[in-house]
């Protein structure tokens, strides 16, 4: 019987994934090649051969999404997988449509052939579009796991160092933007691991948060080894998904993040559709910026797809270090990159901070763009006056501090979600915008969470502090 020719579409994460789970010792497939889009600088590389297995002793190369169609009739495909996330469903079948034509499957996967089995409680904290708001969950989530099972403490406490707890591992959804032979399984515990490690802006934004809490953060490539690596040392696996993309391990509770300024998206978009459906909780967020209409329409799409979710409003309010020095200012306001781009939104928390504490003006860093910076821009028109957080390499990462530093105002208000100081050098005097989950009336995470805490009693061990040390 002849191998099945296989190209896996993705974006440097899903992809990854899916081969090794399932593809790398198959053999009823050989898999030709990756595409890659969504994130700079992955196609033309290769998925190393340490990562690939003994089927791929010269590793296995990766092109550019745009060369699908000649890598199809030029290698003899016969399948084609898609695996990237937050894209309209439209343009999954126009995908389809394309794979189609040139006469190879396209192919979707699921989670049972998927999904890995954690020998701990597994919570996983998903969305139905970039940007609903995982970050603050995910926070909030671990808040809660962490403390010592007493209902009724303060929301967003730290279990205090030295105290008897439960621990959590946070496992965050693939960043792999540098050697991805090293990158196979990290860790990361203090600021110097991410130091050591080379990480970009995109993944210290992910992975700082976590770290300011005392937890430990694994992420990486090999999701199997990652798995368990983080089960020798916790309690509870918390899972930090990515895009609007499926959880990697198979969740005991799966809590997925809905936008109601996006209404309708969670039906629209794949693969958050999916994750909407399977959720056992799900959070509509932002209800306190967005309209009473748009909050009634997601909830009238979660009871039509999925009614048995538990439904939990939420805020996500905004904290500034001083706002009065926002009034009166020229303002360049810094939002998340993601978000922005694939994301498509076109403002965050820094417009929300910046129009609430009465800035002068919104400073345009479009004039002032600097090389990566400047591409961004053009290829994602949309976005307007406003500068996303894009650093997901050295040199991008250059690009954005000179942007910043040559674009004409008197304060740069950094929505996003590490504070871009520790990274750049800034010329002008800036302020930290931050947002946290808020849950409102009940039911609460705490609440829904309560089976997970007594499946997992405390350990006798004792929790880290936030600097790494028990």
């Amino acid at each position: 019987m002849h191998a099945d020719r296989v190209v896996i579409m993705g974006a440097a994460g899903r992809d990854f994934h899916n081969f090794n789970v399932y593809f790398r010792d198959n053999p009823n497939y050989e898999v030709v090649a990756f595409t890659a889009t969504q994130i700079p600088n992955i196609a033309g590389r290769v998925y190393p051969p340490e990562l690939a297995g003994a089927r791929y002793p010269h590793g296995i190369p990766i092109y550019p999404e745009a060369e699908l169609t000649d890598l199809i009739r030029r290698e003899g495909v016969t399948q084609v997988v898609f695996a990237y996330s937050d894209v309209p469903h439209e343009y999954v079948m126009h995908r389809a449509s394309a794979v189609i034509a040139a006469g190879a499957d396209f192919r979707l996967m699921g989670g049972n052939a998927t999904m890995l089995r954690s020998h701990v409680p597994v919570v996983s904290v998903c969305a139905v579009r970039t940007g609903s708001g995982k970050s603050q969950t995910t926070r909030r989530v671990a808040d809660i796991l962490r403390r010592d099972g007493r209902r009724g403490s303060p929301a967003g406490c730290r279990q205090p160092a030295g105290v008897p707890g439960r621990r959590v591992a946070v496992v965050r959804h693939p960043m792999p933007y540098g050697d991805l032979a090293k990158q196979a399984c990290q860790r990361f515990a203090t600021y110097e691991d991410l130091d050591v490690q080379k990480c970009t802006i995109e993944e210290r934004e992910e992975y700082e948060p976590h770290i300011d809490r005392g937890l430990i953060v694994y992420a990486g490539v090999d999701y199997e080894r990652i798995l368990r690596a983080a089960e020798s040392e916790a309690d509870i696996i918390l899972w930090d998904g990515g895009n609007n993309d499926l959880p990697f391990y198979r969740p005991d509770l799966h809590i997925v993040v809905a936008d109601p300024h996006r209404a309708g998206h969670e039906l629209t978009y794949h693969p958050g559709e999916a994750n909407l459906r399977m959720a056992d909780v799900i959070i509509i967020n932002k209800v306190d910026t967005a309209s009473p209409d748009n909050v009634a329409l997601v909830r009238h799409n979660i009871e039509a797809v999925n009614p048995a979710a538990r439904v939990i409003e939420a805020a996500s309010p905004i904290y500034v270090e001083d706002p009065a020095v926002i009034r009166g200012k020229r303002a360049l306001v810094i939002e998340d990159g993601p978000t922005l781009t694939h994301g498509g939104m076109a403002y965050g928390a820094g417009i929300v901070a910046a129009r609430r504490f009465g800035a002068a003006e919104i400073v345009d860093p479009r004039p002032y763009a600097a090389g990566s910076i400047r591409q961004t821009f053009e290829a994602y028109p949309h976005i307007g006056p406003l500068l996303p957080a894009m650093g997901y390499s050295t040199e991008q990462i250059h690009d954005l501090q000179e942007t910043i530093n040559a674009t004409p105002c008197d304060l740069v208000l950094i929505a996003t979600p590490i504070d871009l100081r520790r990274v750049l050098k800034l010329n002008r005097p800036a302020q930290r915008v931050r947002y946290e989950l808020q849950e409102i009336g009940q039911p609460t995470l705490e609440d829904l969470l309560q089976p997970i805490l007594a499946a997992a009693p405390v350990n006798s061990g004792m929790v880290r502090s936030a600097e790494g040390q028990p």
